[in-house]
């Protein structure tokens, strides 16, 4: 299979077979001019060709001899990193991203800046490249992996599946010999595609991050709207471009509990430092006699923090910062915390719980796309249809990967399910909670299972295995000390289900809105 730039070419060697207008299938829109239709026959139709659905597919190409057809709006790999503002960066270390067989990190520890002594964050342009050079040096020489970019997926009532390029409103229909992959349901929303949920003035200057770096005039005031990463990048972006704290105001909904990137840091030199914290996760949780006590402990431990000591968190949505990006933001004094904006006027801001006066002239930054959306209620393994949805606390692109390990290797839906739980997607902090009690249900069901557990040893993305990269296989300390974090899994395992009932039973989550 060759690369496809349309869809003539995406039917190369693959099917023959025409499909005309007359035979009671949708029709060709009113302004095509093709009087037949191409069919691609494929064992797997991936729609979407951002990081999950991209590491699901490298992982089906190691453990099968499947061919995959990948369908996606853009004209290159990479989802949402397509539209991100151009300063963004990853929030973990670039040696737990990507697909599990190409390295994206260089493994070297940055010298300078917020995150100095800690391990590199790829850019957004890093991570793009990264992507191309993915489906350019191993998707598309396999030989097994068709690509249609610049397309739109759609089903139709009888259950057929069509694609329809945006360039030449070309349709083909797919038949599908095992599955569709849906690599849509992160569904992130980022601010350059994201419509704002409050009214703005007109002659009000707002603009999303993506447009910070073509400002060409001082503002006497800043104000950013929302407080999850992106509005956290866009305050610390302004201060290290010479934005005094002062002039910044920032508007944020809620606040929220943080992890701290120091305790994720990867390779053997390191690990004593982020086993142990997962270790500390695991302590805290059995410790703990009820949910506000588990965040203390976890505070106390510099597991999780915040921004103001003095304001408990009502949110958490698995943002990672390092301790010099949290003091920068401590330094903004002006934090309006009177709910969700609903209006931006001219001389004024008006949010849910009071309105504020404003300086006419303020540049607005809205991040206020709300990134991590939570899926529908559906299972991974639906049918004739496989569901990319996180399967591990925090990690999709792993799971994207284990999900297709599963699917090569395993063929009751029962099974596959149990080894592929859903992890909640993140919004209040009780779903730290439940994030963990899916995922350790998983990995003990993981590790009971030899094939499982020992593509687990040997997966890239596993974070596990970059936590012991450059250590002697025989280091007896530290893999004992991974003893000791399995055993004390264990013990959290048996102690969440207490903890999420005294919530669920009107304790409540610790927190207040």
């Amino acid at each position: 299979m060759t690369n496809t730039r349309d869809m003539n070419a995406a039917t190369q060697g693959v099917s023959e077979a025409r499909v005309g207008s007359a035979d009671g299938r949708p029709q060709p829109e009113a302004d095509e001019t093709l009087t037949e239709m191409s069919i691609i026959q494929t064992d797997y139709l991936v729609v979407g060709a951002g990081a999950t659905a991209m590491s699901f597919v490298d992982t089906v190409l190691s453990e099968t001899d499947a061919d995959v057809t990948m369908v996606d709006r853009r004209y290159r790999p990479g989802g949402h990193w397509n539209d991100a503002y151009p300063f963004v960066r990853l929030h973990q270390p670039s040696a737990y991203y990507g697909v599990s067989s190409r390295e994206l990190s260089n493994w070297t520890k940055d010298k300078t800046g917020l995150n100095r002594g800690l391990y590199g964050l790829a850019s957004a342009a890093e991570v793009l490249a990264y992507f191309e050079q993915v489906l350019q040096d191993r998707f598309l020489p396999s030989g097994r992996v068709r690509w249609l970019p610049m397309s739109e997926y759609s089903a139709a009532a009888d259950g057929a599946h069509y694609v329809r390029s945006l360039t030449s409103s070309e349709r083909v229909r797919i038949e599908i010999r095992k599955k569709l992959v849906d690599g849509t349901l992160a569904r992130t929303e980022i601010p350059a595609t994201h419509q704002p949920k409050f009214s703005i003035t007109p002659g009000v200057a707002c603009v999303t991050p993506n447009r910070l770096p073509d400002i060409r005039r001082p503002y006497p005031a800043y104000a950013v709207v929302g407080s999850g990463k992106t509005g956290m990048d866009a305050c610390i972006w302004l201060i290290q471009n010479g934005v005094p704290p002062s002039r910044i105001r920032w508007i944020m909904s809620r606040d929220a509990w943080l992890l701290n990137r120091e305790n994720f840091q990867p390779g053997a030199n390191d690990v004593d430092r982020t086993l142990g914290s997962v270790i500390g996760q695991f302590e805290a949780i059995t410790e703990a006699t009820s949910v506000a006590d588990l965040f203390s402990k976890l505070e106390q431990r510099s597991l999780l923090m915040r921004i103001d000591k003095t304001i408990e968190p009502t949110t958490y949505r698995c943002a990672i910062i390092s301790p010099a990006e949290l003091a920068q933001l401590q330094r903004i004094a002006d934090i309006v915390r009177l709910g969700h904006l609903r209006a931006i006027e001219p001389m004024r801001i008006v949010l849910d719980k009071g309105a504020l006066d404003a300086d006419p002239d303020t540049l607005y930054v809205d991040c206020s796309a709300r990134a991590l959306t939570p899926p529908p209620g559906i299972p991974v393994f639906d049918g004739d249809r496989i569901n990319l949805l996180m399967v591990r606390f925090c990690q999709p692109l792993f799971s994207a990967a284990l999900i297709a390990f599963v699917e090569s290797h395993f063929n009751d839906p029962v099974e596959k399910n149990a080894f592929c739980a859903v992890v909640p997607t993140p919004d209040r902090p009780t779903d730290w909670l439940r994030m963990w009690a899916t995922t350790l249900a998983n990995q003990a069901r993981w590790q009971r299972n030899e094939r499982v557990r020992n593509w687990l040893a040997q997966c890239r993305l596993n974070n596990a295995v970059a936590m012991m990269r450059g250590a002697k296989p025989n280091d007896e300390v530290k893999l004992e000390r991974f003893k000791e974090a399995a055993a004390k899994a264990g013990a959290a395992a048996a102690k969440l289900p207490d903890l999420i009932a005294s919530f669920a039973c009107g304790e409540g989550d610790g927190t207040h809105e």
